[in-house]
């Protein structure tokens, strides 16, 4: 079977370089007997290193038919499900216990990939791979940065965020116009936020939609015209930490109670 073509559509860029494979295979330190679900193998050069890990047992889930048969051709051993990770729900895939996803990750939906992870951060300890450089540096970004925003906050308040290695276009075909990198998610030890959850992603997310006005100017439409405790007030979102997000929802679901 000839090799599969890449598709625009589907953001593929397969990896022709085996020493980069490698290195995003070992990026989830897998040294016990583990469930991994691997997203997009596409030709399998991850897929390969994944399976000489006597470790990992492996369930691949790619959308692209093509690549589907053309796995089932060259690794028959694997357990290769045909359909789109955003939509499956994963606990048809692992019905109990915990799961680590890796992949070298389509661009055009990377960051919806690691809100799924998110929403199955109670099983999925361990989640690493390739994806865009600039969307792997706002996912490790630092409070103070200008690349912090959403992404980083709702996913670092779960899990240690590691950016591994940048990447470069030419170990790709066919190549892509901007450089990759590969990180990993390492679940942290908060179960639950000191915070009402859903209002913690609501303040996030309404921060960061106006991420250039300070905390009064922008929470506005939650808080209406009452005021934000002192420490807040002209604060901007890039500079607060989770646990500053933590106590900022906590002073707006004061604010939202005495209403």
């Amino acid at each position: 079977m000839t090799d599969v073509r890449a598709k625009k559509s589907l953001g593929q860029h397969f990896l022709v370089d085996m020493s980069v494979a490698k290195g995003v295979a070992d990026s989830l330190q897998v040294d016990k007997p583990t469930r991994v679900l691997e997203v997009g193998p596409g030709m399998g050069a991850l897929t390969q290193f994944l399976l000489q890990n006597n470790n990992i047992s492996l369930t691949a889930i790619e959308v692209d038919r093509e690549s589907v048969d053309y796995l089932k051709v060259h690794y028959p051993q694997l357990d290769v499900m045909h359909g789109d990770f955003l939509r499956l729900p994963l606990e048809t895939i692992v019905p109990e216990g915990e799961f680590y996803v890796v992949g070298n990750y389509p661009y055009n939906i990377s960051t919806q990939i690691f809100f799924k992870i998110l929403d199955y951060r109670d099983r999925i300890p361990v989640a690493a791979g390739m994806l865009q450089k600039e969307v792997a540096e706002r996912i490790a970004a630092a409070p103070g940065s200008k690349t912090y925003g959403i992404t980083s906050v709702l996913l670092q308040a779960y899990y240690n965020i590691e950016y591994l290695f940048t990447v470069h276009e030419h170990v790709f075909s066919p190549p892509p116009k901007v450089k990759s990198a590969v990180i990993r998610l390492s679940r942290n030890n908060v179960q639950h936020l000191a915070c009402n959850e859903q209002l913690f992603v609501k303040v996030v997310k309404t921060a960061f939609g106006q991420r250039r006005k300070t905390l009064r100017n922008s929470l506005k439409s939650l808080t209406g015209d009452s005021p934000l405790p002192s420490e807040f007030i002209l604060q901007r979102p890039e500079c607060l930490s989770v646990e500053q997000f933590v106590e900022l929802t906590n002073a707006v679901q004061h604010i939202l109670d005495e209403k």
